[in-house]
């Protein structure tokens, strides 16, 4: 494993919220990394750990693995296909791409064949969780594509997913198992805020409240780690209203094709425009916020003005923080 380790050239795509946090993972584990992000500074987290710095995506062309974690399908197809993309520098490509970005097996489809055709292997394999799971080593992976080219990278997936990481079959399989994981997203997170919307209203502290669902049978790792946001009103970003939308947008698509009902996330998917649409209202850096701030939209059509709890929460994924009301 060690000569793997060391052997094997890698090279890494986007410094974001989820990047970063992935690629450092490797970097600790002394893999042989490079990574280029559009703006070089936020790549420097990474580099501290032994990471390599490349101008621009062709520059890790000749890495036997690439990874990617971009916002969306375009953004992929750009830093693979455009202006100094992994792909441009003929006869000089990487054996294995991994693409760990929540896109649409449209495209995800559409770059396979693509990269097939020069003779790379494609994996999509979409991640659960946030840059604070990943931190703590509790993200999941489900990963599709060749067998053969999984079996080859495994050993760098079990380093970035420290809850396991699944196979579901050769194709875009991980796509679909990806929006239907954020499909159940919306639909939980719009739930909870709205049940502990009822119940404060009815005297409860949200924080109380939320102690006890946390630890029921309906509690889980996802309702622990949001629970410090909801009870604090703490909206520091992992996962923005837009980003949410979209993956339900993909997912109802996906439904209208195969012909399958979502009812239940085509109400959730309305009542994130409804907040979307009153956060364009609120202006700044609103909309840049956590999906969390649904709970402000919830409390307003409920006739209510919430403020912080100002609590000290266990949110299962480190020690207990406290986050000062605003």
């Amino acid at each position: 494993m060690t000569d793997t380790l060391k052997k094997t050239r890698l090279g890494w795509i986007g410094m974001g919220r989820m990047g970063t946090p992935m690629a450092s993972r490797l970097a600790k584990a002394g893999c042989r990394i490079e990574v280029y992000n559009r703006t070089k500074a936020k790549a420097q987290p990474v580099a501290d750990y032994g990471a390599g710095i490349v101008e621009v995506p062709a520059d890790l062309a000749a890495c036997d693995v690439v990874f990617s974690m971009v916002s969306t399908s375009d953004d992929l197809k750009q830093v693979l296909f455009g202006t100094d993309g992994v792909f441009t520098r003929a006869g000089t490509h990487p054996a294995i791409f991994v693409d760990c970005s929540s896109i649409g097996e449209e495209a995800s489809a559409e770059i396979r064949k693509k990269l097939a055709e020069v003779g790379c292997q494609f994996l999509a394999a979409p991640v659960s969780g946030n840059g604070k799971c990943v931190k703590a080593g509790k993200i999941s992976m489900v990963v599709s594509g060749p067998k053969t080219a999984f079996d080859k990278v495994e050993v760098f997936l079990d380093l970035i997913a420290g809850m396991g990481v699944s196979w579901v079959g050769e194709n875009e399989e991980a796509r679909f198992v990806k929006i239907a994981h954020n499909l159940m997203l919306g639909v939980v997170i719009q739930n909870l805020i709205e049940i502990t919307v009822l119940c404060e209203k009815a005297g409860v502290p949200r924080h109380a409240f939320l102690d006890f669902m946390n630890k029921s049978v309906m509690g889980s790792t996802f309702t622990r780690y949001k629970t410090p946001s909801l009870v604090n009103l703490d909206y520091t970003t992992t996962f923005t209203p837009a980003l949410l939308k979209k993956d339900l947008d993909l997912g109802l698509s996906a439904a209208r094709k195969l012909g399958v009902a979502l009812p239940t996330v085509a109400c959730t998917r309305e009542v994130l425009q409804a907040h979307i649409g009153a956060g364009t209202l609120i202006g700044g850096d609103y909309l840049e916020k956590d999906f969390t701030t649904l709970m402000d939209s919830q409390a307003r059509a409920s006739g209510m003005t919430l403020t912080s709890e100002n609590k000290t929460i266990a949110d299962g994924l480190t020690d207990p923080v406290k986050v000062a009301a605003e």
